[in-house]
């Protein structure tokens, strides 16, 4: 890969070796990093009897795989807009209910999704389903299954992805395994 060395580049240890991630609109950011410390050691007498008996100086290095998690959350943050992809959601499906007779069959529904190792939860509040779908499009949840007296009655969910794509009814199974291959190929 191409490389740049940046001279005196003010390196605190000793020789290092940075790793710099573009992000979505182009700027490269540092975030992993190999250090070489060759003060730590010495400072504190570090020392490992090898196979000859003898002491030997130990080789400190320092790593850093992704920077800082907070600055990598932030860089994931800013380059997906919020908008995560399915696997990466922190909520991936929002089963929202119509009215308060539904609210049973919504819970045993994300206990369901919970249990096939889909990140789900339900909205029971007794606010109308417009807002609920529209706070949830806000927040980006991936998909938002609606329950309501035809949905219970049948056994399905309406199903609605993020960005208002309106997927009618779906069979339940079939809307499950549909979530766990599009988040075990990292769609």
């Amino acid at each position: 890969m191409p490389y740049k060395v940046n001279e005196g580049d003010g390196a605190f240890y000793g020789p290092k070796i940075d790793f710099h991630l573009k992000d979505a609109i182009g700027r490269t950011l540092q975030c992993g990093t190999i250090q070489l410390d060759m003060g730590m050691p010495e400072r504190f007498d570090l020392n490992y009897v090898g196979p000859d008996g003898q002491d030997h100086r130990v080789i400190m290095l320092h790593r850093a795989i992704l920077g800082s998690l907070e600055r990598f959350i932030g860089i994931l943050i800013e380059h997906y807009a919020g908008a995560f992809p399915l696997w990466l959601s922190p909520e991936q499906v929002r089963v929202a209910t119509i009215a308060e007779r539904h609210n049973a069959f919504a819970e045993k529904l994300v206990e369901r999704l919970k249990k096939e190792g889909v990140r789900a939860e339900a909205d029971l509040r007794t606010e109308k389903i417009g807002y609920k779908i529209r706070e949830s499009e806000m927040l980006k949840v991936p998909y938002i299954f609606v329950i309501g007296d035809k949905e219970m009655e049948s056994g399905q969910v309406a199903v609605r992805m993020r960005g208002r794509q309106d997927l009618g009814v779906q069979d339940i199974g079939a809307m499950i395994e549909r979530l766990r291959t599009e988040i075990a190929q990292r769609k």
